[in-house]
């Protein structure tokens, strides 16, 4: 069965245009012209086919890569509400992971709440791309707003009314 990782990162909701997905992992250039590059891949555990987390690492062009962090869905939440609602115990191989194997129609990460991850990678890239996560959102300002028409003055007549 398919991973579907362009999904999971489109749902990440990382707002780099330059960027693309090939395979399992998530390739970025947030600052077009720096040789700097941003690398996510999903994070495997112990367990086959089966991903704890995310793996998300500075590359430089020439130089290789510089930095790189791991952000487990555990300690992010990700999957805090699926687990607590099938009792899933923290020793148990499903506990804060998803694997490739998913119910028909649904994704592998059903349940997944990615809003911290996203704020860990929106943190992280911060750091290391200055300004380049707040260039990459749209501008608030752009969209259609309501104009209020300006009302014109009362048109006076030469005529005196009681």
């Amino acid at each position: 069965m398919s991973l579907q990782a362009a999904e999971f990162f489109a749902e990440l909701h990382i707002p780099f245009a330059n960027s693309t997905v090939v395979g399992d992992t998530y390739f970025a250039t947030p600052i077009l012209g720096s040789p700097l590059r941003l690398r996510i891949d999903l994070s495997q555990t112990i367990h086959a086919d089966t991903y704890g987390g995310l793996h998300v690492a500075v590359v430089h062009a020439d130089r290789g890569q510089l930095d790189a962090v791991t952000l487990s869905f555990v300690d992010h939440g990700t999957f805090h509400r699926r687990d607590e609602a099938t009792a899933t115990r923290p020793n148990a191989k499903r506990y804060g992971t998803f694997d490739k194997y998913h119910r028909p129609g649904q994704p592998p990460w059903e349940g997944a709440i990615t809003t911290g991850l996203r704020k860990a990678i929106e943190q992280y890239t911060t750091i290391w791309f200055p300004g380049a996560w707040t260039a990459a959102l749209p501008n608030r300002t752009t969209g259609r707003t309501a104009h209020t028409q300006p009302i014109p003055p009362p048109h006076r007549s030469g005529t005196r009314v009681r």
